[in-house]
C-alpha cells in the first residue's frame, strides 16, 4: 500500500491509536536519513509480511541544495539506497547528510540493556557527524572479525602463530585509539550540556551523571591484547578493547536503571537525546530533524511545559511528532509559537 505525505518544515503531528501506523513514517524518515531502521537491526523485519520487499522515498532540502532519497529493500537482495538517481557504494558516504535525532519509549533499552546497546546509541551519534570516524570503526569491527576467526582457527588446528596475530593486533590497537579518543572527546563536550538539560526538565531536583567506562582509560591497548592472549585463545574471542566500552548512567551518584522513576528515566533519556541535537546543530551548522515519537506519555505536566519551552525558544526547526490523545497534542501545540499541522492516522 503506498502513502505520500507533504510536510510543513515547522511541526509535524500524528495522532492515532496504537498501531495504526504512526511510528512508521518516523522510521521511514529515519531509513532515508541513515539507511537503516532505528528499531530493527535486520531490514527484512521491517518489510510487511504480505510484502517481499519496501521502497522509501523522500525529498529533502538542505540549504539551497535538493535531494531525492530512495531506499530499496527487497528480501534476498542486498539494500540499495540512492541519492537522485546516483546509487551510493557505500552507505557511510550517505551518513551525516540529513542528520536526525530520534526520541522514542524503546530509548529505555539504552538504560536496560546490555553495553552493546550503549555503544551502538554512541557510535550512531558520533558517527553523522565525523565520516572519519565512522570509517575507523567499520575498519575496526572488520579487524576484530579477522582476529577472531584466526582465534577460532588456532583452536581448530591446535596450531598458533604469534606473528599473524600481532600483525592483527597491531591493526586493532590503531583504529581503535582513534575510536577511544573521538568517544572521549565527544562525551566531555556533550556531558555538560545533557545536564544543563535535564536540570531544566526536572526543575532542578537532581543531578544526572554519565560515566564513561573503557579498558584503555587506564591502560595500554597492546599491552592488555598481549596479556590477554591466553584468554582469548581459550575463548576464541577478542576480550579487551574498545568493543567493550560501555556508559554507566546515574541519578544523585546512583544507577538510574535501580533507582530511577519511568519519568526520571524517560527525562534523563529526553535531556541525553536533546544533548546530541544541540552538538550535531553546532557541528552542522544547521538543526538536525527531530523526531519524537509518543514523547508526551509518562511525564508530568511540568517536564512536558519544560520541553514546549525549547521549541518556543526555537532550538528546533522541522520536528515530527506522534501522539495516541489527539487533544493533548492540540493543547500542547497551541502553546507553541509555530506553525504546525496535525496528521490523523489510521491504518
Amino acid at each position: 500500500m503506498d502513502s505520500q505525505w507533504k510536510f510543513t518544515s515547522s511541526i509535524n503531528c500524528f495522532v492515532g491509536d496504537n498501531g495504526a501506523g504512526k511510528t512508521n513514517i518516523l522510521d521511514a524518515i529515519h531509513y532515508l536519513s541513515l539507511t537503516k531502521s532505528y528499531f530493527n537491526s535486520n531490514d527484512s523485519t521491517s518489510i510487511n509480511f504480505n510484502s517481499e520487499f519496501f521502497t522509501i522515498k523522500g525529498s529533502f532540502k538542505k540549504q539551497d541544495n535538493f535531494s531525492d532519497i530512495v531506499c530499496n529493500v527487497k528480501e534476498g537482495h542486498p539494500k540499495s539506497v540512492k541519492n537522485n538517481d546516483k546509487k551510493y557504494k557505500r552507505f557511510s558516504d550517505h551518513i551525516g547528510n540529513y542528520p536526525v535525532v530520534f526520541i522514542s519509549p524503546t530509548d529505555t533499552n539504552l538504560i536496560y540493556d546490555n553495553s552493546d546497546t550503549r555503544r551502538k546509541y554512541l557510535d550512531s551519534a558520533i558517527s553523522q557527524f565525523n565520516n572519519v570516524y565512522l570509517k575507523t570503526l567499520i575498519s575496526y569491527n572488520k579487524t576484530l572479525k579477522q582476529r577472531n576467526s584466526l582465534l577460532k582457527q588456532f583452536a581448530f588446528s591446535n596450531t598458533f602463530d604469534e606473528f599473524t596475530l600481532s600483525t592483527y593486533n597491531e591493526v586493532l590497537v590503531n583504529y581503535g585509539k582513534i575510536i577511544y579518543l573521538e568517544r572521549e572527546k565527544y562525551l566531555s563536550k556533550l556531558i555538560p550540556v545533557f545536564q544543563k538539560y535535564y536540570s531544566e526538565i526536572s526543575s532542578g531536583k537532581e543531578e544526572v551523571s554519565i560515566e564513561y567506562q573503557s579498558q584503555l582509560k587506564d591502560n595500554d591497548f597492546i599491552e592488555i591484547l598481549e596479556s590477554s592472549i591466553m584468554k582469548d585463545r581459550s575463548s576464541t574471542r577478542t576480550s579487551v578493547g574498545i568493543h567493550k566500552d560501555d556508559l554507566l548512567f546515574k541519578l544523585d551518584n546512583h544507577s538510574i536503571k535501580k533507582h530511577g522513576s519511568q519519568g526520571q528515566q524517560k527525562s534523563f533519556l529526553i535531556s541525553l537525546k536533546l544533548a546530541q541535537f544541540e552538538f550535531m546543530k553546532e557541528e552542522f551548522g544547521l538543526n538536525p530533524i527531530l523526531l519524537l515519537d509518543d514523547i508526551f506519555d509518562k511525564l508530568d505536566d511540568k517536564r512536558v511545559e519544560c520541553l514546549v519551552s525549547f521549541v518556543k525558544k526555537g532550538k528546533f526547526n522541522q520536528v515530527f511528532i506522534t501522539d495516541t490523545n489527539k487533544e493533548r497534542s492540540e493543547n500542547i501545540l497551541k502553546k507553541i509559537d509555530s506553525d504546525y499541522t496535525i496528521f490523523n492516522i489510521e491504518n
